[in-house]
């Protein structure tokens, strides 16, 4: 196991009826680094999400975040831990307002807390401060002049980022986005890819799932490749790009040529 590693993963399976969809051996994510989650359709990269992060149960296995072991641990305490995630499709509350989605993520709210509730003393400085944390974040990723707007009249890029800079609000170590440049426009697509190389740059680790290999060689430090619910190929882009197990189980032979040549000119050779 590397130095600094923030979750690792041993032995997860996850079986459904006679269908095996996850069946990791091992796997490993390093801290404060981008590592893509690639793979054909129906690899298990989101069943995966799904395990690591509590919203589903594994038949067998452990994995630990950041010094916690979550084996049966609820989504919710895992995001408290840190490990917060989004989705292929966005879970913005469609009938409230932007900055009402931003505020709703916050955690550690007392005005949530019946007894709290009843003294504003005890919860008005928070809520001051979350707004100011939300309004900062909305100005981070070009919405703060949506602010106002219903999040249900946000374009699909919009929502995409909305539901990112949510996730920021819950102060996350990790951030798991799964397939976060799915039906985005290509204008917004490079917004977006320059905000998940900032939250590495200041000290984030992220996890994505991704099929656009542009994307993948571009900002990934470390790319896990699935197929058929098991780990195939770990390493640099340039690595994964040329194994032949994913040549086989995903790219193809020409792809995997023009993975190669991508990697090379986004790394000046």
């Amino acid at each position: 196991m590397a130095d600094d590693v923030i979750l690792v993963a041993d032995g997860v399976q996850r079986v459904f009826g006679g269908l095996t969809a996850v069946d990791v051996d091992h796997v490993e994510v390093p801290r404060g680094r981008i590592t893509a989650l690639i793979g054909p359709n129906g690899a298990g990269k989101t069943t995966l999400f799904n395990l690591l992060t509590g919203f589903d149960k594994p038949t067998e296995g452990s994995w630990s975040f950041d010094g916690h072991q979550l084996a049966g641990v609820p989504a919710h305490k895992v995001a408290r831990y840190g490990m917060v995630r989004t989705f292929q499709l966005t879970k913005a509350l469609s009938k409230m307002s932007v900055l009402d989605n931003m505020r709703l993520a916050a955690p550690d709210q007392s005005g949530e807390r019946i007894l709290t509730s009843l003294v504003p003393g005890t919860w008005r400085a928070r809520e001051r401060a979350v707004t100011e944390e939300a309004e900062a974040l909305l100005e981070r990723f070009n919405l703060a002049h949506m602010r106002d707007d219903y999040a249900g009249t946000l374009s699909g890029g919009q929502r995409k980022l909305l539901e990112m800079a949510r996730a920021l609000m819950a102060k996350p170590k990790m951030l798991m986005l799964d397939e976060p440049m799915a039906g985005v426009n290509p204008a917004l697509v490079q917004s977006l890819l320059e905000h998940i190389k900032q939250l590495r740059t200041d000290g984030m680790t992220v996890l994505f799932v991704e099929h656009d290999m542009d994307v993948v060689m571009g900002i990934s430090d470390q790319v896990v490749c699935m197929a058929e619910g098991q780990v195939i190929s770990v390493g640099t882009p340039h690595h994964v790009g040329s194994d032949p197990k994913v040549i086989e189980a995903y790219l193809g032979l020409r792809r995997a040529v023009e993975f190669e040549e991508g990697y090379v000119e986004g790394h000046g050779g």
